[in-house]
């Protein structure tokens, strides 16, 4: 099985009853994140959670299969949650597949990989994409409209009543990551006491009390002072970051997201085309809004395609060396960013 974010809610409850290895992949890691988590919540039993990184199936491939097949610590149902980068699950999930087809992994527990700097091109997609026991999960980075109806989804299972003008600045808080708008829905819905069974209307206020207020009040301001090159105003966008305990894994991701909407920018742009026609296309197809559309043209002319895929891949072990150094998360963070915006300078 194959899908995308257009059409992974319809492709999801025949995913969470057949198929026993699930990849989910592409430059929206927050996206293929959240929809991961999605398909747990339809299994029919999920059970206890076992985590595993890319890094331990790597070194050790015949583990996942030992694991997917082994009972659990209370005689349970259980599910496995890898996060891995790129192809690192490849050798343990062909290893496991061998013996599925080999007639010997009855009892195997579902599987879901989410695998950061991957795509459906990889070789672990192509062992599962043509199995009916398999799903492969593409995630773009969403525009503003879709995260939009997403943040409306989130709220009518939340049991909230909520306005479309208040559901898109939803999202532009979180910065287009469902995650980071999951939990403001969740957190907004405790805070009106709304549930499926009981709805509640969601107001203004009711947002402006739980948390983010805008996304002038978060991440994007120092995101756009690094991708821009702004050197100058780099130090107190850092120190706004620490006065605020900004979380450096949220504002890290805001940052990828940008990377990986200039990524796709550049794309459409093409070897001759110009920048400011392509943003009053986007602008007008809804793709980017209109605030962003000045730091998106001064970025897209710092940040080439060569340049925008080295970019992704540091962020990437960026992102690694943050979440197993979560003590240290902000001052290496700042390190890079500080590296990042003087490479994004213009030359003199």
């Amino acid at each position: 099985m194959k899908a995308t974010q257009r059409d992974f809610n319809a492709v999801a409850p025949r995913a969470a009853q057949q198929a026993k290895i699930m990849f989910f992949c592409g430059p929206d890691e927050a996206g293929a994140a959240a929809a991961a988590a999605r398909l747990i919540a339809m299994l029919p039993d999920p059970g206890e959670r076992v985590d595993f990184s890319g890094g331990d199936l790597k070194s050790d491939p015949v583990r996942l299969g030992d694991e997917a097949r082994s009972n659990s610590l209370f005689a349970g149902t259980r599910h496995i949650l890898v996060s891995a980068n790129g192809d690192e699950a490849h050798d343990a999930v062909k290893t496991l597949l061998d013996v599925i087809d080999a007639g010997e992994g009855e009892g195997a527990c579902p599987i879901l990989i989410v695998a950061t700097s991957a795509t459906d091109k990889s070789r672990t997609a192509k062992l599962l994409e043509g199995r009916g026991d398999g799903l492969v999960a593409m995630f773009h980075p969403p525009d503003l409209k879709s995260v939009t109806e997403e943040v409306r989804r989130m709220a009518d299972a939340a049991g909230l009543r909520l306005g479309g003008d208040l559901a898109e600045r939803i999202a532009r808080a979180a910065g287009l990551d469902v995650r980071l708008a999951q939990s403001e829905v969740t957190k907004l819905a405790l805070y009106v006491d709304a549930s499926a069974q009981a709805p509640r209307q969601a107001s203004e206020e009711a947002l402006d009390a739980i948390g983010a207020k805008t996304e002038e009040d978060g991440f994007m301001p120092l995101v756009n002072a690094v991708l821009s090159g702004e050197v100058n105003r780099l130090p107190g966008e850092l120190r706004r970051m620490h006065e605020l305990s900004l979380n450096p894994v949220a504002v890290l991701l805001a940052l990828e997201r940008r990377a990986a909407q200039l990524a796709q920018l550049t794309a459409r742009l093409g070897p001759n085309g110009k920048i400011k026609d392509l943003l009053e296309t986007e602008q007008k197809a809804r793709r980017v809004f209109w605030r962003d559309a000045r730091d998106l043209g001064t970025q897209m002319q710092r940040w080439n395609a060569k340049r925008l895929n080295r970019l992704v891949q540091r962020l990437a072990a960026l992102h690694r060396s943050l979440l197993s150094n979560s003590q240290a998360a902000e001052l290496l963070l700042a390190q890079e960013l500080t590296d990042i915006a003087r490479y994004a300078a213009p030359r003199r």
